[in-house]
């Protein structure tokens, strides 16, 4: 089963995405979007930036568990993991996250 975007409006209004492997797991989520279009452009940066190594910041929590945000070439964070248990485990989200940006198709999930 293929990964996807889900694109919704979050509590206080703003447009965020979340990226999910295809067992359903969060590998990826997004800021908040003033704009439903930022949102969008924000996906489109998301598949064409997952596939590079060097866009993958690597890092820890503020309690220290392995995390990483992904980055466009401007440098701006345009989505972040959750905390992994181990540095092996980052990496697995990392490779999952190449694996799945490119083809994931997207839900909108906006009414």
């Amino acid at each position: 089963m293929a990964g996807k975007f889900e694109l919704y409006k979050d509590k206080a209004g703003e447009f965020r995405f979340r990226l999910k492997a295809g067992n359903g797991e969060i590998i990826l989520v997004s800021e908040g979007y003033k704009q439903k279009a930022s949102a969008e452009n924000g996906i489109g940066s998301v598949r064409r930036n997952a596939p590079l190594d060097e866009r993958y910041e690597r890092k820890a929590t503020s309690s220290g568990k392995p995390m990483f945000n992904l980055k466009a070439s401007n440098g701006q964070v345009i989505g972040t993991s959750e905390a992994y248990s181990s540095e092996p485990a980052r990496e697995a989200g990392i490779a999952s996250v190449k694996i799945n940006a490119e083809g994931a198709r997207l839900v909108d999930q906006v009414v």
